[in-house]
């Protein structure tokens, strides 16, 4: 089972059954907020909806393909992160994050992007992590830009949220930048 303590306040760790409970709490209380960029809140009504996505989660981790963990802060689940998917034959892992409303602003989703980076290059041995945010996602945006990540495009249309499509800018980071920037945790 996954367990990343990313700092004295903040870690990361696969949610179980038990937890359905307050990832739809954390998920209904912001739903206003995470649905200007996230496009699955529609589809996640109930508790058993959560129930379902870490059963979902639980068969990524353990099939390999990518894993959303629990974002813990000060013992209270916030948010999810983690890699939405990985390519191992090209070593490239996609990481994704959301975090609740009233947690945004204390630094939470920077450390735990340059957390999972370190992850992903140190456990996983990935050569590239790419993360994705929509053009106008500014806060997300952001992220990827104070850890050194490289703007390295843009996708056109790349996702509909609700009732229109939204562009996406790419960030990389290779294994060898993030040594040299000397960013281990």
């Amino acid at each position: 089972m996954l367990l990343l303590a990313v700092d004295e306040e903040i870690s990361l760790r696969l949610l179980s059954g038990i937890d359905a409970e307050n990832l739809f709490k954390v998920t209904d209380a912001s739903r206003e907020y995470l649905r200007e960029w996230l496009p699955w809140l529609d589809d996640t009504v109930t508790v058993e909806d959560s129930r379902q996505f870490i059963e979902h989660a639980l068969t990524m981790y353990n099939n390999r393909a990518g894993f959303s963990a629990g974002i813990f802060y000060r013992d209270q689940l916030v948010g999810m992160a983690g890699y939405n998917s990985i390519d191992w034959r090209n070593g490239v892992g996609y990481i994704g994050y959301w975090l609740g409303a009233d947690f945004q602003g204390h630094g939470i989703m920077t450390r735990v992007a340059s957390a999972l980076t370190d992850y992903g290059f140190q456990e996983l041995k990935l050569n590239r992590v790419d993360i994705r945010a929509a053009v106008d996602n500014h806060k997300s945006r952001a992220i990827p830009k104070r850890l050194g990540y490289q703007e390295e495009g843009h996708i056109r249309q790349a996702e509909f949220l609700y009732n229109h499509y939204v562009d996406h800018v790419i960030y990389g980071m290779l294994a060898e930048e993030w040594e040299q920037q000397g960013k281990r945790r």
